[in-house]
């Protein structure tokens, strides 16, 4: 069973394959984006964990990724990354 990320609700599908225009039956998101891929991960560099793919800026708006694999509903999510304050980063960097 697949996972739209935008309505967490249940997509009908057996494949892997999505296309790049197709879009989410009940909230019309689309579903070849980073948040649906099985790859994302916001503590990897760029976000991913395939290290070939192409940088993706905009992690919720469909790309052309070559590397998508979408994600079980049954995977677990990666954990939001709190980001630090500017203060914070400051401290890290002279920290001994």
């Amino acid at each position: 069973m697949k996972r739209c990320f935008s309505c967490k609700k249940i997509l009908k599908r057996a494949e892997n394959v999505v296309g790049r225009r197709e879009c989410c039956p009940f909230c019309g998101a689309d579903l070849h984006v980073c948040l649906n891929c099985l790859h994302y991960d916001p503590a990897a560099y760029n976000q991913c964990r395939e290290t070939q793919a192409e940088r993706v800026l905009d992690k919720n708006r469909s790309n052309f990724c070559e590397y998508f694999v979408l994600r079980d509903a049954d995977a677990p999510e990666a954990p939001p990354v709190r980001k630090l304050s500017a203060k914070e980063q400051l401290e890290a960097l002279f920290k001994k």
